[in-house]
């Protein structure tokens, strides 16, 4: 056939932390031994009472089609919880319930974005967003945070990205890759310059529930009225509540944001799965110990692998403040030879490390930072032990 496919679709880079992921799971089916540092997921069982909301929710017969947009039981949930730990007030018909996180985002882009509408995307970033952007008929403008202010955006950075193409900024925090959180004072400067240059802001707070020692995770939308208005709160239940495969998210935005959201997904998805509905509400509504019982343990395993990494040579990190990943500079390191060979560049390290000391990393290059990789600390300790005596025996090699 000579028929043409799409140029879009072509031009979807595909998610290289799956790939890792894949590739490390496919090793250990062989029997290798191989410490994953890719994880994007919890490594605890969900809560089993949000599992037993899931069974009842089976008996009970609810298995058949939802609101477009989610039930209203738990866009009630999510109403009070933006209020009780966001500090939000959003009313049910602002809640937009959807498949998961990229979901909720494809659907905030699609119903906000215009061809050729610019959206300004800080790096390093989750490396979905300048994709789903794309994939919405919007232009990624990247703007680099460095090392030195933390891998944060400036106020100053966005108000220079801004042209009169620019509709909407991303402001991801806790942030994936860095574990970087926002202050109070920095969302202040930055919710100046979205109102002043009239930009949405999609504020992605995934792992709102996943922060370290004294820090504040502060919603940008709760400032001031004016930021509220422009601001679309993405968050979900897959990292507070280890839930990845349930695939729920949701959004708060204002009512015509979401209807628009709402006959997006109407026509794209139906609805979100009815089971893992009942058991959204059920991790909102429910007891929350086991969040924080699962945040100390990663809050365990974050302090062992930032001294860990300390302690070794040519690599370092700046201790993350959430969410559950070590943003290592690896710059050092691809300077160096490695069997007769410069190694050049974080893809290059990552194929060295996996084949030959059985670690995966998520080199990030497609973060926007190729000179560093992302540990996950969502595995065990014990992995994470085999793991850093892996690496730091590689860089003995160097």
């Amino acid at each position: 056939m000579s028929l043409e496919l799409s140029k879009k679709a072509q031009a979807v880079k595909p998610s290289s932390t799956l790939a890792i992921t894949a590739k490390a799971k496919e090793l250990k089916t062989q029997g290798i031994d191989v410490v994953g540092f890719g994880a994007g997921e919890p490594d605890f069982n969900t809560p089993d009472n949000i599992c037993e909301a899931a069974i009842k929710a089976i008996h009970d017969g609810f298995t058949k089609y939802t609101d477009a947009s989610g039930t209203l039981e738990l866009k009630q949930a999510v109403c009070k919880k933006f209020e009780t730990f966001n500090k939000l007030s959003y009313k049910p018909n602002q809640i937009v319930i959807s498949n998961g996180g990229k979901h909720s985002l494809t659907n905030v882009f699609e119903a906000i974005l215009n061809p050729g509408d610019e959206v300004i995307i800080p790096a390093p970033f989750w490396l979905s967003y300048p994709e789903i952007v794309k994939l919405a008929g919007g232009v990624p403008v990247i703007v680099n945070a460095s090392k030195e202010q933390k891998y944060k955006i400036t106020a100053v950075q966005i108000a220079a990205a801004c042209t009169e193409k620019t509709k909407a900024f991303i402001l991801n925090t806790p942030n994936n890759p860095t574990g970087m959180i926002y202050t109070r004072e920095e969302l202040e400067a930055i919710a100046k310059v979205a109102v002043e240059k009239d930009i949405y802001v999609v504020a992605d707070e995934m792992y709102e529930n996943l922060i370290y020692g004294d820090e504040e995770q502060v919603s940008i939308a709760s400032l001031n009225d004016e930021i509220y208005k422009r601001t679309i709160t993405c968050s979900g239940v897959a990292k507070s509540y280890s839930m990845t495969g349930w695939r729920i998210g949701y959004t708060g935005s204002s009512a015509e944001i979401a209807k628009l959201m709402g006959s997006v997904q109407s026509h794209q998805t139906s609805n979100p799965n009815s089971i893992a509905q009942k058991a959204a509400t059920e991790a909102l509504n429910g007891p929350q110990d086991t969040v924080a019982a699962m945040s100390n343990e990663f809050n365990r395993r974050r302090e062992y692998m930032v001294e860990r990494v300390a302690s070794m040579p040519l690599i370092d990190a700046l201790t993350p403040q959430g969410a559950f990943y070590l943003f290592v500079d690896v710059s050092k390191v691809l300077e160096k030879e490695y069997k007769g060979n410069k190694i050049a560049t974080g893809d290059k390290l990552a194929e060295i490390l996996i084949n030959d000391y059985n670690i995966a990393v998520i080199p990030c290059g497609d973060f926007g930072f190729d000179d560093h990789i992302r540990l996950s600390y969502a595995i065990s300790q014990e992995q994470i032990k085999k793991g850093m005596d892996r690496i730091e025996d590689f860089l003995k090699t160097l």
